[in-house]
């Protein structure tokens, strides 16, 4: 009995203990859930979350960042295009000679925080004028080291005959070829055959360039139908290679109607030319008829002739020339331009000039090392196809562009009617 009821004592003592001890921490339990504080801050994150998914980021951190930022920023900006005198005079000596500040930042520490990170605002303009040339002057400079290292050695001078005549869309022409020139990374000879004779229109055109220039003069004017301009345009750039004759001027010479476009790959592919070479020319074939052009209308794109059909050499697996790559013109039969300013569709040749290019010393009369493979150049016809003429064997031509595969230039005929006027000024 005794036993019994001190183990029900001890029993009763140790529940009693640890009641008293967990008490406290039940009551701080209940204590800190009932916190309003806690129950504040518990909503308020809460409220953050909800905002959070509806604007995208963490609305949450912003509110935090703006209750207990302590650092300000301050951007102030003066605009003042016209600053306000304090008298009007008439005299100019009485005006301020202060330049009025556009756009100033005010502050060296000046700073605009735009979510988590901060940007810095700099005076303006930046960067100023003569730092923007400076970078130029350093990438100029830095380009030309690189092609003296890793191009060409000894560049060649590139001599362009170019055979053109005062239309309305001469200007536009010219212009163009002259820019691309302008681009060139080497020295330029600008060759110009005018037809009808040299024309102050021409000429002022052509002094624009800052290029060396030789503006000939050809008697015969421009036909109005295309195959007859083909003939002249023939003759004109024959002229040319007798002026680089007589002259005997050394580079390699290149082809560029005034209405071509030019990659400037092809300036420094061309510098690889030892004696005769070929480029591919993408021919942009196209009509006047804006509304439904008959030649693009009946003939559908297909192996034999793409979308845009390329001329040039046609090479086999060992990169060797086997043959040429020509226009099709079949398909168009009958539905060609005649006259220059047919809304048809203007046809090339069946290899144009523009996607040759040789070495100047072929045309002299006596070179050093000149190919037996070349004709006389007093014995070439006036009427010739293409360069090809120029040579007895036509399988001496040199590849160029990847053996043809990259297009280096493209053809195009875009002419006005005869009749319209080109806007001055």
């Amino acid at each position: 009995m005794k036993l019994s009821m001190l183990q029900q004592s001890y029993m009763n003592r140790r529940s009693a203990s640890f009641r008293a001890s967990s008490a406290p921490l039940d009551s701080s339990t209940d204590n800190t859930i009932k916190s309003p504080a806690a129950i504040f801050w518990v909503l308020l994150h809460g409220l953050c979350c909800l905002i959070s998914l509806v604007l995208g980021f963490r609305f949450s951190r912003l509110v935090f960042f703006f209750i207990f930022s302590t650092s300000t920023t301050t951007t102030l900006y003066i605009t003042t295009p016209f600053p306000p005198l304090a008298k009007t005079s008439n005299n100019i000596n009485d005006l301020p000679l202060e330049i009025p500040v556009i756009n100033k930042t005010l502050g060296s520490s000046s700073r605009v925080v735009v979510g988590r990170h901060g940007i810095r605002i700099r005076p303006w303009p930046h960067p100023r004028p003569s730092e923007v040339m400076k970078a130029h002057q350093i990438i100029e400079s830095v380009q030309r080291e690189q092609r003296i290292q890793s191009g060409v050695k000894s560049p060649m001078t590139v001599i362009v005959v170019t055979p053109t005549y005062v239309r309305t869309f001469q200007t536009l022409h010219l212009t163009g070829v002259m820019h691309s020139l302008m681009l060139v990374p080497y020295h330029v000879v600008w060759i110009v055959v005018e037809a009808g004779g040299a024309t102050n229109e021409t000429a002022s055109i052509i002094a624009k360039s800052g290029i060396k220039t030789l503006h000939i003069g050809f008697a015969q004017k421009m036909p109005n139908s295309w195959e007859g301009r083909h003939r002249l345009e023939t003759k004109m750039r024959l002229r040319a290679l007798r002026a680089v004759r007589e002259k005997m001027m050394d580079g390699i010479v290149m082809f560029a109607d005034d209405s071509n476009m030019h990659s400037m790959e092809l300036f420094d592919e061309i510098q690889n030319v030892k004696w005769f070479g070929a480029v591919s020319v993408g021919i942009l074939a196209h009509s006047g008829e804006s509304s439904s052009a008959v030649a693009e209308k009946d003939v559908e794109p297909n192996l034999s002739n793409p979308a845009m059909p390329v001329q040039g050499p046609a090479c086999n697996a060992s990169n060797k020339l086997v043959g040429w790559h020509t226009f099709n013109s079949l398909p168009y039969e009958g539905k060609s331009a005649v006259y220059i300013d047919d809304r048809a569709t203007v046809l090339p040749r069946n290899l144009e000039w523009a996607g040759f290019v040789l070495n100047s010393r072929l045309v002299w009369k006596e070179a050093q090392d000149k190919p037996e493979w070349v004709k006389d150049f007093d014995l070439v016809a006036e009427n010739i196809e293409s360069p090809l003429a120029l040579l007895k064997d036509p399988s001496m031509v040199e590849p160029l562009g990847s053996c043809g595969r990259q297009v280096l230039l493209w053809w195009l005929r875009v002419e006005a009617r005869a009749d319209s006027k080109f806007p001055p000024g």
